[in-house]
């Protein structure tokens, strides 16, 4: 008797092959809830209300009292008063704008990863419209469904250019900390030169993404990139000081142990590049 082959069929579809994205806790209607904000955030929110709050009043009375004394000297004291704490305002305003679009990269980075194709397909266009060369394939996003194609999309378009330019900015920033390095004596002053060129870099791979961070902007970037920032300056340092200790020469030891110290900045700041590239871009990587 032959054996005759055996089918069987499965209603339900296949597993996929890839990674399941990670879990994106949201309520009810669907909604990602917020983080809550951390506790040195609020006290540093506070001692910024209080100094405003303090000065406002101070030079408030200052304003009162230079009017009791002449018209023309209360008028020209608030007028002082105005034009500096407008500055103060437009550069909170600055900050704040920063603060929010590092935020908005967060929640579009929790909305594709997701797995709502509704959620998904909103922030892949959101994004698009937010980067250089999103609006060219504004037609092509509208016109699929898929979310995974949307994300292909993404990844072969605007993704990829501005990763280069990131590689780009971080190559640039490596041939100048090979310079510096070299040019520079003294192994603590190499460390503020790479370190000041670290966040530096930070800055312009944030602006070529569309975020143009502040100093509080800044600081999130760098939190976000912690352990390669950290690596920047720990490395040089080290590498710089252990070379000049074991040449013997003198004239060897700033030869070499500047060439040694300036590859292990320069590596270490394409990676730094790379890290922030990262932090910006809230499409996941596929």
């Amino acid at each position: 008797m032959r054996a005759e082959p055996r089918i069987e069929l499965e209603e339900e579809p296949a597993a996929r092959l890839e990674a399941p994205p990670p879990a994106v806790m949201a309520t009810a209607d669907g909604v990602v809830p917020p983080t809550r904000t951390g506790t040195a955030v609020l006290a540093l929110s506070g001692v910024l209300v209080l100094g405003l709050g303090l000065a406002g009043l101070s030079v408030g009375n200052f304003v009162a009292d230079q009017f009791a004394r002449a018209a023309w000297l209360g008028w020209t004291t608030l007028g002082v008063a105005g034009a500096g704490f407008g500055l103060i305002g437009a550069g909170l305003l600055r900050e704040t704008r920063a603060l929010l679009a590092l935020r908005r990269v967060d929640g579009l980075r929790a909305a594709l990863a997701s797995g709502d194709a509704g959620q998904m397909m909103a922030a892949a266009a959101s994004w698009s419209r937010m980067v250089s060369g999103g609006p060219a394939i504004a037609p092509a996003l509208q016109a699929v469904n898929d979310p995974d194609a949307a994300l292909a999309l993404l990844r072969a378009g605007p993704c990829r250019t501005l990763r280069d330019g990131a590689d780009r900015l971080g190559r640039t920033a490596a041939v100048q900390a090979v310079a510096g390095v070299a040019a520079i004596p003294s192994p603590a002053l190499d460390v503020l030169f790479v370190a000041w060129r670290g966040v530096r870099l930070v800055r312009q791979v944030a602006a070529l993404y569309g975020v143009r961070p502040g100093v509080l902007g800044t600081l999130g970037l760098l939190r976000r990139t912690a352990v390669a920032a950290t690596m920047v300056g720990a490395a040089n340092l080290a590498g710089n000081t252990a070379a000049h200790a074991v040449l013997s020469s003198p004239l060897l030891a700033h030869a070499l142990g500047d060439a040694a110290a300036a590859g292990v900045a320069a590596r270490r700041l394409l990676v730094l590049a790379r890290a922030t590239a990262l932090a910006c871009d809230p499409v996941p990587p596929g």
